[in-house]
C-alpha cells in the first residue's frame, strides 16, 4: 500500500503523522518504507538522526538520475537507507530537490515516482510518502504514485478554509492522472479536546459530509520531545495516550485499506 500524507498547510503535522504511522507498521512486523519529498527532510532527520545535508543517495539524487542516460544507473533500492529500528526504511530528502523541480517539470518527469515505488511495491508491505507544504512537482509526483491519501488538519477556520481548495486538488488530479487514488479522510492533529472551538468545527465539517475520521490526535509536548530525540513515540512512549491515538488510526487505516482491496 502506498499512502501520502498531504496538506498545502504548513505545521500541520504531515511528517509527525508519517513518521509515528509507519514506525507503528514497521513494529507489527510489516516491511516499511518512508519517502521524504520535503526539502527541508523532518522525516529524513526524525528517522534517521543525520542532517539531510550529510546524507548521500537521497530522493533528489533518484529524481537527477532519470534525467541522463547513463549504462551504470543505480537501482531505486540504493537510495533507500536503513534506520535503526527492524523493516523501517527512509528514501531521504535534500535540499537539492528545490534546484532540481524546474528541470524534472520541463522534461516531464511526474510519472518517475510512481514507475519506482510500484517496484519497490515487491519489496516493502506499506510505503508512506511525506510532502512539503505546496502543490508543486514533488506532490503531484506523490499524488499520482500514492493509492491512498490521508489529510492532516489544523482546527482552525483557516485550515477549513483551505480544505475545499485541497480536495478540489486532488479530484482533478484524480481525474487526470491517477484514477485508483483514495481520500482516506482527514484526520484532526494537535487536538484539543477541553477547548470548544476544535470540536464545534470537527462537528460542522461532518454535517458537512466532509470525511473526518473518528480518532484524533491530541495535541501534546510528548510529541516534540519525540522528535527531539529522533525517536518515534511507539519507540520513546509506548504507552503515552498519544500513541494510542495512533495506533487507533493505523488500525483503522490499514482496516479500511483491507476492505477496500477485497
Amino acid at each position: 500500500m502506498r499512502r501520502v500524507v498531504f496538506n498545502q498547510k504548513g505545521g500541520v503535522g504531515k511528517s509527525s503523522i508519517v513518521c509515528n504511522l509507519a514506525a507503528i507498521s514497521a513494529a507489527q512486523g510489516s516491511k516499511t518504507l518512508v519517502v521524504d519529498l520535503d526539502p527541508q527532510g523532518n522525516s529524513s532527520l526524525y528517522l534517521l538522526s543525520r542532517n539531510v545535508v550529510e546524507l548521500k543517495d537521497t530522493v533528489a539524487d533518484f529524481f537527477e538520475q532519470t534525467m541522463a542516460f547513463n549504462l551504470f544507473n543505480k537501482k531505486v533500492d540504493d537510495f533507500i537507507h536503513a534506520t535503526r529500528y527492524p523493516n523501517l526504511f527512509v528514501m531521504p530528502a535534500s535540499p537539492e530537490l528545490e534546484f532540481l523541480e524546474r528541470k524534472l517539470e520541463a522534461r516531464h518527469k511526474i510519472y518517475k515516482l510512481r514507475d519506482a515505488l510500484v517496484k519497490l511495491g515487491d519489496v516493502f508491505d506499506r510505503i508512506y510518502i511525506d510532502t512539503a507544504p505546496a502543490l508543486n512537482f514533488y506532490t503531484r509526483s506523490a499524488l499520482i504514485a500514492a493509492q491512498r491519501c490521508l489529510i492532516p488538519f489544523d482546527c482552525d477556520d483557516f485550515s477549513r478554509q483551505a480544505l475545499y481548495s485541497i480536495l478540489g486538488e486532488i479530484q482533478d488530479l484524480q481525474e487526470d492522472h491517477n484514477k485508483d487514488l483514495k481520500v482516506e479522510g482527514i484526520v484532526a492533529n494537535q487536538f484539543q479536546p477541553r477547548a470548544n472551538l476544535p470540536t464545534q468545527i470537527i462537528e460542522s465539517m461532518k454535517e458537512e459530509g466532509l470525511p473526518v475520521l473518528p480518532v484524533r490526535l491530541n495535541a501534546s509536548v510528548k510529541m516534540k520531545e519525540s522528535h527531539q530525540a529522533h525517536e518515534p513515540l511507539i519507540h520513546f512512549a509506548p504507552k503515552h495516550p498519544l500513541t494510542q491515538q495512533f495506533q487507533e488510526l493505523h488500525t483503522m487505516l490499514q482496516g479500511a485499506s483491507v476492505l477496500s482491496e477485497a
